[in-house]
């Protein structure tokens, strides 16, 4: 919850400077409730990116999502529908891992715990956004800054990685392939095309054991 406090405030920012109000953009991080989608639009809808474009983009990036949520179906294979949807509908990056993490080594966690884990993440991450926005009708940060929140989360998520040979292949790839897809035009699906080609080398790599850097 504190790390959705320290990226929500600078989203905020960034939506804010689009013509968003507080309540709209509490709202939007509820219902849409993705945080490199909402620091996206800002940024797209700044550099003049036509609709379509941002609309394709971000549904690009949010595909991951699907994945998060198959991720847990073995562990909701009991539980009811309305409790696995409203799972589903609140599972993010960050909730993800802490869930995963959870699951996979406390035999007392629950689907009721991991949805608890959901919604206050979002709450806050809602919040932190709606404060931001309304921070930002008086504070007057360069928007380069800003942006720059959700990268440097991820590089926070990166170099906290244990390094062995299956992790350097999966961060070489995926890097290669963003840029290869940036290159040759393809800048709206290159986070998606270039994560999962590093996956999937990752997968080869490790089906034949990585060692320890």
């Amino acid at each position: 919850m504190l790390g959705y406090i320290v990226i929500g405030l600078p989203c905020g920012l960034m939506e804010n400077s689009i013509g968003l109000p507080p309540w709209a953009c509490f709202v939007i991080s509820c219902t849409f409730y993705s945080g490199a989608g909402q620091f996206m639009i800002p940024n797209m809808l700044l550099s003049a990116a036509p609709l379509y474009s941002v609309i394709a983009s971000v549904s690009f990036v949010n595909t991951r999502q699907i994945l998060y949520s198959a991720a847990f179906a073995p562990y909701f294979s009991g539980a009811s529908r309305l409790l696995s949807f409203l799972f589903s509908a609140t599972v993010t990056d960050e909730s993800f891992g802490v869930n995963m993490e959870r699951f996979s080594s406390d035999s007392r966690w629950t689907g009721v715990n991991a949805l608890l884990v959901n919604v206050f993440s979002m709450l806050t991450w809602a919040s932190a956004n709606a404060v931001g926005c309304a921070l930002g009708a008086i504070l007057d940060l360069p928007l380069a800054i800003t942006s720059f929140a959700m990268t440097s989360i991820f590089i926070c998520l990166l170099v906290m990685q244990k390094l062995c040979k299956q992790t350097a292949v999966v961060i070489v790839v995926a890097c290669l392939g963003v840029a290869l897809c940036k290159v040759v035009g393809l800048g709206g699906p290159a986070i998606l095309l270039g994560a999962v080609a590093g996956v999937l080398a990752g997968l080869v790599v490790g089906s034949g054991g990585g060692d320890e850097a």
